[in-house]
């Protein structure tokens, strides 16, 4: 897995492969216990980044 501690703006969307979390380049971030679990983390991590940006825009 990756050295990094802090996900990037470039890092996503996250997508997952099975039970691995990647960045959309494709780097391995993380690993869950069921792809249900991965498919989870990664939507919420998705939406939490989307909201972000918005905010960034809005104010």
């Amino acid at each position: 897995m990756s050295e990094r501690k802090e996900l990037e703006p470039q890092d996503f969307p996250i997508e997952t492969d099975q039970t691995a979390l990647k960045t959309s380049d494709g780097q391995p971030i993380a690993e869950a216990k069921s792809k249900k679990l991965a498919d989870d983390i990664a939507e919420r991590l998705n939406e939490q980044a989307y909201r972000e940006e918005q905010d960034c825009w809005s104010a």
